[in-house]
């Protein structure tokens, strides 16, 4: 089945909040082998002026993942999981992320394309914080291989 084009320019309804724990940064710096002592060590972090430790650019994947699952989730647009390929990732910040920051993600269908067979699909998630302030824009494209790819 190939990715329904109507849902293109479909939004989803915003994400329950998610709230930024210091270990769960902490892990993803590890896991991203980041040494930044902002990722890592509060004090450095509240010395260099952030409330506490700064999460790195590609932590926002975790909250941009909840809103990816409404479009899995979703029947009428037909995206098939086990053929998805990421095929490209952006970020746009107004800040970082930083933990205790409480986070909901709001994902727009931006594109949807047929392509040798196969469906590229553009899906942007806009993240807030709990003042309702962007923090990061997370734009990811997804390619859906086709029956015969």
């Amino acid at each position: 089945m190939a990715v329904n084009p109507a849902v293109e320019g479909r939004s989803y309804p915003p994400t329950e909040p998610y709230l930024v724990g210091r270990e769960k940064v902490r892990e993803f710096a590890r896991a991203v082998f980041s040494a930044d002592p902002l990722s890592l060590d509060p004090a450095a972090a509240r010395e260099a002026g952030f409330a506490d430790v700064v999460a790195p650019p590609t932590f926002a994947v975790v909250v941009q993942e909840h809103t990816l699952a409404q479009l899995l989730a979703d029947e009428e647009a037909g995206v098939d999981f086990t053929r998805v390929v990421h095929g490209d990732q952006r970020f746009s910040f107004t800040r970082p992320i930083v933990a205790g920051d409480e986070l909901t993600a709001t994902l727009t269908i931006t594109g949807v394309k047929s392509l040798g067979g196969n469906s590229m699909v553009t899906a942007e998630s806009v993240i807030r914080d709990g003042a309702g302030e962007h923090v990061v824009t997370a734009v990811s494209t997804l390619v859906v291989r086709g029956e015969d790819s």
